[in-house]
C-alpha cells in the first residue's frame, strides 16, 4: 500500500526545459509546455544552461525551447554555446523569438537550432515544431535514386509566355521588397481552376532581401547564372531557382555583394524571356538605384509598380525619375505608382494630402496599400509571407484584392488567345 501510495506522487520526469532570461516574459510559452508535458518539464537560464545540459540529467532530455528577444541580441555567442551544448548531448533544440533580427535568426539556425517558431506563438506550433522532431530522419537507402530537382535546383517546362511585373521602390524602406513577395505568392496561390507558375526574381544585386523574407537559402548557382547568363538555358536556370511551399520559385539575390553593372542590358534581357518562357507571372524585385538595366525592365514589363510614401524624399524621388525617363524618350507613362502607407478611409486631411501629392507630380495614385502596422515587419523578420503570418492584416487584403485583379486579366487573355 506504501509502495503505491509512493507511487502515485511521484513527481513526473523531466523531459524538455525552457531556456531564457526569464520565462514570464513568455506566458504563452509555459501555456504551451504545460499543455504539452504537465509537469514533466523545467525552466533553465541561460548562464546555467550550458552547464546543466553537460551534466547526466541533461543528456536525457528530449529537447529544449530556447526562449529570446530583442534584448538577447548581444549575447549571441553565449546563446550559440548554450545550443553547441544541446547538440553534442542528442538534444534538440526549438528556437522561440520575438523582435529579433533575421541575421541573429539564421546565425543561432546555422549553429545548430533544429527548429523556429514566432513568438507571440502561434495556435499549435509548438506541438507541430515537437511533432517534427520525433519524425524518424529518412532512411539513406532508397528503391530509386531521388530526383534532383529539390537539393540542386528546380525542374522547369517551356512553352509558356509569363506576365512580367516589376517592383521598384523609389527610396530606401517604402516596402517595395514586402509588395514584390506578397504579391507573388497571391498570384501563386490565388487561381479558381489551377494555380499559376510564379517566379520571383530579386535583381537587388548588393543587398536584396527576397530570400530573407521568404527564409530560403541562397544558391552558389546565383552566381554562377548571373556571371554567364549568355550560355543559360532552361536547366541551367532552374538549378539557380529555390522552391518555397512548392508553390512558387524564387532567383534570390546572390549570397555575396556584387556591382550593379556585373550585368547588361542584354544579360537583363536573356534572363527574362527565358523566366517568361517557363512561367505564367514573374514578379521581378528591383533595387532602388537606376542603372542602365532598369530601361530593359521597363521596356519589357507589362507592368512596372513605383512604390512611393506621402513624404517629401518620395516627392523628390519621383520627379528626378521622370526627369531622368522623360529626357531620353523613355515610357515614364508605363510606370504605375503606387502609395504604401496611405491614410484610412476616414483620414480627410491625409487623402486631401494624397490628392496635392498625386497633382503637384501629375502621376495617378491608382494603388494605396494602407499601413499594415508592426505585424508586417515581424511577418518578413519571421521569413513568411502576410497569408501565413497575419491572413486578416490590412495590407494583406489590398495585397489579395491586386493579384485577383492580375489573375483575371491574365484569364481573360488567355481565353482570347
Amino acid at each position: 500500500m506504501t509502495n503505491a501510495t509512493q507511487q502515485q506522487t511521484e513527481p513526473a520526469p523531466i523531459v524538455a526545459c525552457t531556456i531564457s532570461r526569464d520565462v514570464q516574459n513568455f506566458d504563452l510559452l509555459i501555456d504551451d509546455m504545460e499543455a504539452l508535458l504537465g509537469e514533466g518539464w523545467g525552466d533553465l537560464g541561460f548562464d546555467e544552461a550550458t552547464a546543466f545540459l553537460n551534466q547526466p540529467d541533461g543528456r536525457t532530455l528530449e529537447f529544449v525551447a530556447m526562449a529570446i528577444d530583442a534584448i538577447d541580441e548581444p549575447d549571441l555567442p553565449m546563446l550559440s554555446q548554450v545550443i553547441h551544448a544541446a547538440k553534442e548531448n542528442g538534444v534538440k533544440v526549438i528556437l522561440i523569438a520575438e523582435d529579433v533580427t533575421p541575421a541573429s535568426l539564421h546565425h543561432l539556425l546555422r549553429d545548430g537550432a533544429d527548429e523556429f517558431v514566432p513568438y507571440p506563438l502561434p495556435e499549435g506550433e509548438l506541438a507541430g515544431a515537437l511533432e517534427r522532431l520525433r519524425q524518424p530522419a529518412p532512411t539513406a537507402v532508397q528503391s530509386e535514386p531521388a530526383p534532383a530537382t529539390n537539393a540542386e535546383g528546380v525542374r522547369l517546362s517551356g512553352g509558356g509566355d509569363g506576365v512580367l511585373i516589376a517592383v521598384h521602390g523609389l527610396a530606401g524602406g517604402v516596402g517595395a521588397t514586402t509588395l514584390a513577395v506578397n504579391l507573388a505568392y497571391e498570384l501563386a496561390t490565388g487561381g479558381k481552376e489551377k494555380q499559376p507558375k510564379v517566379c520571383l526574381i530579386d535583381l537587388g544585386l548588393q543587398f536584396g532581401s527576397v530570400s530573407t523574407y521568404l527564409d530560403l537559402p541562397r544558391r552558389e548557382a546565383v552566381y554562377e547564372t548571373l556571371s554567364d547568363i549568355e550560355a543559360m538555358d532552361g536547366d541551367s536556370f532552374g538549378q539557380a531557382l529555390v522552391s518555397f511551399e512548392d508553390k512558387m520559385q524564387v532567383f534570390t539575390a546572390p549570397s555575396d555583394i556584387l556591382p550593379l553593372d556585373i550585368i547588361g542590358p542584354a544579360e537583363i534581357k536573356r534572363l527574362l524571356d527565358i523566366t517568361r518562357e517557363h512561367f505564367d507571372y514573374v514578379i521581378v524585385d528591383m533595387p532602388s538605384t537606376v542603372v542602365q538595366w532598369t530601361e530593359t525592365v521597363l521596356t519589357e514589363a507589362q507592368l512596372y509598380f513605383a512604390l512611393i510614401e506621402l513624404d517629401m524624399r518620395s516627392a523628390q524621388n519621383t520627379l528626378r525619375l521622370k526627369r531622368a525617363l522623360q529626357s531620353e524618350d523613355l515610357p515614364f507613362e508605363k510606370i504605375r505608382f503606387a502609395l504604401n502607407r496611405a491614410p484610412k478611409f476616414t483620414d480627410l486631411q491625409g487623402k486631401s494630402r494624397v490628392k496635392r501629392l498625386a497633382d503637384s507630380l501629375a502621376i495617378s495614385l491608382d494603388v494605396q496599400l494602407p499601413d499594415g502596422g508592426r505585424t508586417v515587419m515581424q511577418a518578413c523578420d519571421h521569413g513568411l509571407p502576410l497569408a501565413s503570418h497575419a491572413a486578416k492584416n490590412p495590407l494583406r487584403r489590398e495585397i489579395v484584392k491586386l493579384a485577383q485583379q492580375l489573375n483575371a486579366i491574365g484569364d481573360s487573355d488567355a481565353e482570347a488567345a
